[in-house]
């Protein structure tokens, strides 16, 4: 067997995990952005100012230290003690707030009266932080799983699923769909300039970059032989090609239907999907394997019907993106708001049983409605744990008095122009915001890297410690072009 077709057989005929470990998985990075922000405030109590010191190159190793590579850990040698890591660091992370609330409250302050004025506390903000956030991680998650899935360090449940089945990179699919929906010009309310039909050809024009990347994505794995998982997407299609005709179609469909309803036109599409998988020969076409020669339909079945899943998650992401786009300013209400969102969360899982055990299981490869259900479900509640960290940094800025965390909300007070500076210079030092700003080039970096490192090490026969080494160079290089970019404050756009 050659190593192409070794690589093929080590991603394919995989059953996936549980849906309690996915969902396990969703604590880590909320921890690592809490583990950030308390750092950064216990050196602004030790030293009175930020940044750190040599501030291009320390805050780039924190970030990558803190945020990266416990992700690139938890996907390889420490994913069998993922949870032991989550209580343990929950609790040094516990302990550490106790100590900062301990030695900036005056010792007559009830802690009732100290939560009762934070949630009385009013923020502003240019972004949602938790938003922006949650799209960053997911495209940071995937860059991470796109080349990790090919080392044997990388557990199998994780992997995509050759049917049916949960693995954390099937849902990494449904939160990148629902991660663009979240900030789609739709969502954000974005004022249509000129007719409805001029704004839908704006939205066109906009995906020719994803199309170009998906042809030029095909003629380099034709043309190298790179091995392909063919029931991912199908011989000829790929995720870049998804998520362009996705844009196209549901930017169509919110010309003519009202935005407001968008969680009811995602329901029906699904359900409707979904019917016609059940009463057709739908689903017999989609599974059987031998007829990939026929011609272009039934080469890519899995990447075209699809779309039609993917559409409905891009719905339900608009209708979300709506909801938290909403202006609020005191505390009290963005946490009413997060009380909705865990109940959205939780009634979708409690949809999600029923729907597996008498209608169909979850499947990325057909993007059913159980798939719909769990990757907006489990997209809610990783939100959820995101907004929840960010609650957590700003009771501790507000206690600690340090207003300069990067990325987060900030209390509503009059700021001096020395405030104001340091508050930009810490976010123009953040590998998040660089991330942020350039979320495309970063995906497709990670891409080729991927390409480029499959090519030159044997993936499969290297051993953990090395394969780790290999990801987070990889994952380090990755971060620092993006970091550049953002330093000189370049945009890469090609629309």
């Amino acid at each position: 067997m050659s190593q192409k077709d070794q690589k093929e057989a080590f991603v394919s005929n995989l059953n996936g995990t549980s849906l309690q470990e996915v969902a396990l998985g969703s604590f880590l990075a909320p921890l690592c952005l809490i583990t950030r922000g308390l750092l950064l405030i216990l050196y602004h109590q030790a030293k009175g100012s930020l940044p750190l010191p040599l501030p291009l190159i320390s805050h780039l190793l924190l970030d990558f230290s803190v945020l990266i590579l416990p992700l690139v850990l938890s996907c390889t040698v420490l994913s069998d003690i993922l949870h032991h890591v989550i209580f343990i660091s929950t609790c040094v992370l516990a302990c550490t707030i106790f100590y900062i609330y301990c030695t900036n409250s005056p010792p007559a302050r009830h802690p009732q009266s100290a939560v009762s004025t934070f949630l009385q506390s009013h923020v502003q903000f240019k972004q949602v932080p938790f938003v922006t956030i949650f799209r960053v991680l997911v495209n940071v998650k995937t860059a991470i799983s796109i080349l990790a899935v090919d080392f044997s360090v990388f557990p199998r449940r994780y992997a995509k699923t050759e049917t049916y089945g949960t693995g954390v990179m099937d849902f990494g699919v449904g939160a990148y769909v629902f991660a663009n929906a979240l900030v789609c010009p739709e969502a954000r309310r974005k004022n249509v300039s000129g007719s409805k039909m001029n704004h839908f050809y704006k939205q066109l024009l906009s995906v020719w970059p994803l199309v170009a990347l998906g042809m030029v994505r095909l003629v380099a794995v034709k043309m190298t032989g790179y091995h392909e998982h063919v029931t991912e997407y199908g011989v000829h299609w790929n995720f870049f090609f998804t998520l362009a005709i996705v844009k196209v179609v549901a930017s169509m469909v919110l010309i003519v239907l009202p935005i407001s309803q968008c969680w009811l036109f995602s329901l029906l599409i699904s359900g409707l999907y979904q019917f016609a998988l059940e009463t057709t020969e739908l689903k017999a076409f989609l599974i059987h394997n031998n007829d990939r020669e026929k011609d272009l339909l039934h080469a890519n079945k899995e990447g075209i019907f699809s779309v039609v899943g993917y559409v409905a998650i891009y719905m339900a992401g608009v209708q979300i993106g709506l909801y938290v786009m909403q202006p609020r300013t005191q505390v009290r209400e963005w946490l009413k708001a997060l009380f909705n969102i865990m109940l959205g969360s939780l009634v979708l899982y409690a949809a999600l049983y029923p729907c597996q055990t008498f209608v169909e299981p979850v499947s990325r490869r057909f993007a059913n409605l159980s798939f719909c259900l769990w990757s907006v479900a489990q997209s809610l509640f990783f939100m959820l744990c995101l907004a929840a960290a960010d609650m957590i940094l700003l009771f501790s800025k507000r206690t600690s008095g340090c207003d300069s965390l990067p990325l987060s909300w900030n209390l509503h007070k009059k700021q001096s122009s020395d405030s104001e500076k340091k508050r930009e210079e810490m976010d123009r030092l953040c590998l998040v915001q660089a991330v942020s700003r350039n979320q495309l080039l970063f995906f497709l970096l990670a891409n080729v890297m991927t390409g480029l490192t499959n090519s030159m090490v044997n993936t499969l026969n290297c051993s953990s410690v090395f394969s780790a080494s290999v990801l987070l160079a990889y994952m380090f290089m990755n971060c620092i072009v993006i970091y550049v970019l953002h330093l000189c404050g370049i945009t890469v756009k090609f629309w």
